[in-house]
């Protein structure tokens, strides 16, 4: 597996989260460790980090990154849906940031074995974590009704030819390789369609069910905010429309001490406020960051405060 990951806004990031001497920190997806190498180097000499991440491969890479930080980073092999209680047991409350970097990386994308790229051929696994007995892509392909494949690259994909792509993939089982999916794709609906690849919003459909990634992301962002001390900050890195919804309604959401439908007379349902909205429009790469790196094009960076 290569080993190069150039992580996304990291400037952007560090003034997001306001990385200080003596903070304290959690990557909830660590990864190989980019960003939390340049928070804990924003943090120095006393700044402290926990980092969360559900693929084996990559904390092992985050491992080797953040050596020269070995006794200020704590690495955990888990989901961030379980961010709370892993927080807990490691004595990380409160916090004064975290960061959520939802994109796929570039790492998980070179390894063909993992099954998450289009562009070579390996097996229709990709899970984030190889270790769960959760079902790969494969089994979803070849066990889903026609009708549950459809509504599925069309909710996590937002596919306009879902339809017509699951009837095919339906007729061509069994397929366990990404090169024969992709094949069936391509015959389908074509090989080019505009920027995107044919087989973009499928992969990312898949990909998103296989992890149950907005769910778990829907879990999280209330975790967050409970583990962060006033003052402390919640960003949050997307790099597709569905999550950055979700991100964007929670946090809108949390701005406000009622969020009663607006036609009742009178508030009922005692929400308070938590948050304060930093960023009212998500912030992008810049135009010398995406020459630099091409797959950062996409990503939206959403920052919200902790209420005193």
């Amino acid at each position: 597996m290569e080993t190069s990951h150039v992580p996304v806004l990291v400037d952007e990031v560090i003034e997001a989260l306001q990385a200080e001497a003596g903070g304290r920190f959690i990557d909830v997806t660590v990864g190989a460790g980019g960003h939390a190498r340049e928070i804990l180097s924003a943090a120095s000499p006393h700044g402290i980090l926990l980092g969360l991440d559900r693929d084996p491969a990559a904390l092992a890479l985050a491992e080797e990154q953040l050596r020269a930080y070995v006794d200020r980073v704590e690495l955990v092999h888990g989901s961030f849906g379980r961010l709370r209680e892993i927080a807990q047991a490691h004595r990380f409350v409160p916090v004064d940031g975290i960061l959520f970097d939802l994109g796929l990386s570039s790492l998980q994308l070179a390894d063909a074995e993992r099954g998450f790229s289009f562009m070579a051929d390996g097996p229709l696994d990709m899970r984030f974590d190889t270790t769960s007995v959760d079902s790969t892509a494969a089994d979803l392909i070849n066990q889903l009704s026609c009708e549950e494949l459809a509504e599925l690259l069309y909710r996590y994909g937002e596919e306009r030819q879902s339809r017509r792509i699951a009837a095919a993939i339906v007729e061509a089982r069994p397929i366990y390789r990404t090169g024969r999916l992709v094949e069936v794709i391509e015959k389908t609906v074509g090989r080019r369609r505009g920027r995107l690849h044919p087989a973009t919003l499928t992969f990312q459909a898949l990909r998103i069910a296989v992890n149950k990634e907005l769910t778990v992301l829907e879990s999280a962002l209330p975790q967050a905010v409970e583990l962060l001390a006033p003052g402390g900050r919640l960003a949050v890195i997307a790099f597709h429309s569905l999550e950055d919804r979700i991100v964007k309604r929670f946090m809108r959401r949390e701005s406000k001490d009622c969020i009663c439908p607006r036609e009742l007379p009178i508030c009922t349902c005692d929400h308070q406020a938590t948050l304060d909205v930093i960023t009212r429009k998500p912030l992008g790469p810049t135009e010398e960051e995406i020459e630099v790196n091409p797959r950062s094009r996409s990503a939206r960076l959403r920052v919200a405060e902790r209420r005193t």
